[in-house]
């Protein structure tokens, strides 16, 4: 389960053998190499929320389960906001830059329809974006890098991660009841509430830890590993 879309995860994540995934927030389910849902911008959206964008100096990713598209005017920036946020990594830890910068490519008309779009900046605040993008779109903070209301991820209204777990167990029969969640992110409000169980990251909004079951680490602690353990998972 992740916020990012299938082109944008790490190969090492990919291959860890999986029986499926969901991506881009709830608006991609693949299970045993099956695509259960593929959900992306209507053109027409897809069209409005770029100009948009563009019409406010936003330097933004279209994200494709196929591949991360930059507007060719603001792709420096981009980059040199990207590779500043990693920097800041701990010690030691993966810098993450490269599922980013090496799977750009400059957006065109003919660029594959997009389920999500990354904001790092932009000269008004998303809330504003939105208004005048549509109804059909919401926002939620940035997972990559927190750069305040100016920035954010905007998708499709009523799509959420919840629903692609809903898909992934009807798929697999497995039970509500018997599935897990684990969520740190805004994104994943609806998620920790819908799972059977639902585990919160230490540290994550007041919102997301009123609702969890149960908290584990970060993991710059090892939390996911720690609390599979503790569930009986490995």
């Amino acid at each position: 389960m992740h916020g990012r879309p299938v082109s944008m995860l790490p190969e090492h994540i990919v291959d860890a053998g999986f029986d499926g995934l969901v991506a881009s927030a709830g608006a991609y389910v693949e299970v045993a190499g099956e695509v259960l849902v593929d959900t992306r911008f209507p053109a027409e959206l897809a069209a409005r929320t770029v100009a948009a964008l563009d019409a406010h100096d936003s330097v933004y990713v279209l994200e494709a389960q196929e591949s991360l598209h930059v507007a060719p005017a603001a792709e420096q920036r981009l980059r040199t906001i990207v590779e500043g946020h990693f920097q800041k990594s701990a010690p030691g830890q993966p810098k993450g830059s490269s599922a980013i910068l090496d799977s750009l490519l400059p957006w065109s008309q003919d660029s594959p329809l997009f389920a999500k779009v990354t904001v790092f900046e932009s000269l008004i605040p998303m809330d504003r974006m939105v208004a005048k993008i549509g109804a059909e779109i919401t926002v939620v903070a940035n997972s990559i890098a927190d750069e305040g209301s100016h920035a954010g991820e905007l998708y499709q209204r009523g799509i959420s991660k919840a629903d692609g777990v809903a898909a992934a167990i009807a798929w697999l029969g497995i039970d509500r009841a018997h599935s897990i969640a684990f969520g740190d992110g805004q994104n994943d409000l609806e998620m920790v509430a819908y799972a059977g169980l639902g585990v919160v990251i230490e540290g994550s909004s007041p919102e997301l830890l009123a609702i969890a079951d149960r908290t584990a680490p970060p993991p710059s602690r090892n939390g996911i590993a720690t609390a599979f353990e503790d569930l009986g998972l490995i």
